[in-house]
């Protein structure tokens, strides 16, 4: 049963680089052990800078992160849009290149590398290079690598934006299936508005500049989703209810930098 404790608390979260653009201003989340959330919003309304800075990879302005009493940061993965995979490596040596850098022992790694490729569907594939993969295995790929380290978090930056919309389709079914074996918590960006329904517990609707929370949906429908969802009147109103919120936000934009 999936717990109800916060994995991850962001407070007042501000975020201003130095040429004093406000990418981020007083931003809040809560997100609790075992959720799947989505962000979506405009271009440039902070989404990525949000996993960036939870993932350490960039310092805030302002504000605080707190991790529950269970986690850290250490306990995190990234899958970043591309799946920037080492071309001249075979998908077992890419899966496997975190744990190299950890300097964990060869026979811990070959059987977490060997469970990952698993757990993506990989098996047969693991000396295969990136120039012999189709997209969708190649994130499969770049999954496999964030997996390899058996995360409690995972942060995921559009990871499945740049294919097409069956390859997508295919993935979030399988990302969703990992999950549900897993039960990590997920915290998810895209665009894609059938996707976030589909995928997320809650879906944070963000406008921009300066980035912030600006509506937040509950996709109040159980576990394990099936297509039926997805063609359901119940999956359309979600749709429609976030497709206004980011209308919302795309006005609220438009009025804090008027032409």
């Amino acid at each position: 049963m999936r717990s109800y404790e916060p994995a991850i608390t962001l407070s007042g979260v501000t975020k201003v680089y130095s040429n004093r653009l406000v990418a981020l201003q007083d931003f809040n989340l809560t997100v609790e052990e075992g959720q799947f959330i989505s962000l979506v919003g405009p271009s440039g309304c902070g989404k990525s800078t949000v996993l960036r800075l939870i993932a350490g990879l960039s310092k805030m302005t302002a504000g605080a992160i707190r991790w529950g009493e269970q986690h850290s940061h250490k306990e995190l993965a990234f899958v970043f849009q591309e799946a920037a995979l080492m071309p001249w490596a075979t998908v077992w040596d890419n899966v496997r290149l975190p744990l190299k850098l950890a300097k964990t022992p060869k026979s811990i790694a070959n059987l977490a590398v060997r469970e990952a490729i698993h757990l993506v569907d990989l098996d047969g594939f693991e000396q295969c290079y990136p120039r012999e993969l189709s997209g969708g295995m190649k994130m499969r790929t770049s999954i496999a690598r964030a997996l390899v380290t058996r995360p409690e978090i995972l942060l995921m930056d559009e990871p499945f934006g740049a294919l097409d919309e069956m390859t997508r389709s295919r993935l979030n079914s399988d990302l969703l299936y990992l999950w549900e074996q897993k039960q990590w918590t997920v915290i998810f960006v895209t665009h894609n508005i059938y996707e976030a329904v589909y995928l997320s517990h809650r879906v944070i609707v963000m406008a921009a500049r300066p980035g912030r929370v600006i509506a937040e949906v509950k996709i109040d429908v159980p576990h394990p989703r099936s297509e039926e969802f997805r063609t359901s009147s119940l999956f359309n109103h979600y749709c429609r209810e976030i497709s206004h919120a980011l209308a919302v936000a795309s006005r609220a934009q438009i009025k804090s930098n008027p032409l």
